[in-house]
């Protein structure tokens, strides 16, 4: 009789499930847990955007019920400058990767999604919310001790209401789906069961949009930011691993 696998010799499931439907790939983050950016996670959604770049016009990224993406694997955040550093710098690739993307991004934020989840809000290009005065989304990173990186505070700068930046960034102010609407982390609050609907057909839309216009056009616009961001890498790595540390 052959032995059976322990637990840990289990295969585990993927952390973000790849669906194509029509001209629409929908990645899902699903880890059971909160969906936070570990190393599993950001490999698992490149190789999903490998084959929506090849196959889909538009994406869509979502989370489970209740949990968008509760950024960075803290764990790993504060395990040590080898351990830390390349998952910072794969989260990073990954937002650049989204911000310049050449297909249409759309968010559906089916629940929580702080600091690196509220990143990933703000280099989709449509983002639709699920309303509950439960969810807090929000760029909380100065509330747990890192200070404000240059990929932050430009994608803050490009994406946020400008009237509400020092307390989206500075302040770490946290906020319910009505309020991330009214600042600019989300374009559309829905009932928790028509987000991904919703998401789908926004994504529907954008597909039709001439592809070759979308993509350059998205350049044209993002590339400053982009290459801003890729500059001060380096630093941001620094402020980071620093703090992680403290």
């Amino acid at each position: 009789m052959l032995p059976c696998p322990t637990l840990d010799e289990l295969p585990m499931p993927d952390p973000a499930r790849y669906e194509h439907h029509g001209s629409i790939a929908v990645i899902t983050l699903d880890d059971g847990k909160a969906n936070a950016l570990g190393f599993d996670m950001i490999a698992a959604l490149q190789g999903a955007l490998d084959r929506a770049e090849a196959e889909a016009r538009a994406v869509v990224l979502a989370g489970r019920p209740g949990r968008f993406c509760a950024g960075f694997d803290l764990r790993v955040l504060t395990a040590g400058r080898e351990a830390a550093k390349p998952l910072v710098e794969a989260g990073a690739r990954l937002f650049m990767r989204l911000y310049g993307f050449p297909r249409p991004v759309v968010a559906a934020c089916t629940g929580h999604a702080l600091a690196g989840g509220a990143l990933l809000l703000l280099v989709s290009d449509a983002r639709i919310g699920a309303a509950g005065a439960a969810f807090k989304l929000g760029l909380n990173e100065v509330a747990i001790g890192i200070p404000l990186p240059v990929l932050l505070r430009r994608l803050a700068e490009d994406r946020l209401d400008p009237r509400h930046g020092v307390a989206d960034t500075l302040l770490a102010e946290v906020y319910d789906p009505a309020g991330e609407r009214r600042v600019g982390y989300l374009d559309e609050v829905v009932e928790p069961d028509a987000v991904l609907a919703r998401a789908v057909a926004r994504a529907e839309a954008l597909a039709k949009l001439p592809g070759r216009a979308f993509a350059r056009s998205k350049t044209s616009l993002r590339e400053a930011s982009i290459r801003q961001i890729e500059a001060a890498l380096d630093e941001d790595l620094d402020r980071i691993l620093q703090a992680g540390q403290q």
